[in-house]
C-alpha cells in the first residue's frame, strides 16, 4: 500500500510540475523582478483552469505526501 501512495505521489508531482511550467509566461529574467504589469488582472478561458487544477493537484500533493509520511512512520 506505501508503495501505491509513493507511485501516486511520483505521478502528482509530476502533473503538478507540468501544470506550473505551461503557466509561465515567457517573459525572461525580467518577469521575475516584476516588471511585467503587476496590475491585477482576471484569468480567463485555459489560463483560469490552470491556476484552479495547480491548486488542487497542490492539494492532492499535500494530502498523499501526509499519508505516504503517516503510513511510513506507523511501520
Amino acid at each position: 500500500m506505501e508503495t501505491a501512495f509513493q507511485a501516486l505521489l511520483i505521478i502528482v508531482s509530476a502533473v503538478l510540475t507540468i501544470v506550473i511550467l505551461m503557466q509561465s509566461r515567457g517573459a525572461g529574467l525580467g518577469g521575475a523582478f516584476g516588471s511585467q504589469g503587476s496590475a491585477y488582472r482576471t484569468r480567463r478561458g485555459i489560463e483560469r483552469y490552470l491556476f484552479r487544477g495547480t491548486v488542487v493537484l497542490a492539494a492532492v500533493f499535500v494530502v498523499v505526501a501526509l499519508v505516504t509520511a503517516r503510513l511510513h512512520s506507523v511501520q
